[in-house]
């Protein structure tokens, strides 16, 4: 897998999640304080992240690191 393509599975799985959780886009960026752009870039997988990011985002969705990456 390349990197663009790990990112984009990562953003898949976190809006998978969010939608399941019926959490919006801009919910989850305000619990992890971000701008609605950079949740929808990462979503999109066009950020590369931190893993500090990463683990923001999962204590936001209240889920294990695990289940955001492919």
């Amino acid at each position: 897998m390349t990197t663009d393509e790990i990112l984009k599975q990562i953003g898949v799985n976190i809006r998978k999640i969010r939608n399941e959780k019926n959490t919006l886009q801009q919910d989850l960026a305000a619990l992890c304080n971000f701008e609605v752009s950079v949740m929808s870039r990462i979503e999109a997988g066009g950020s590369n992240f931190t893993i500090g990011t990463l683990n923001k985002i999962a204590q936001a969705l209240e889920v294990d690191i695990k289940d955001l990456l492919p």
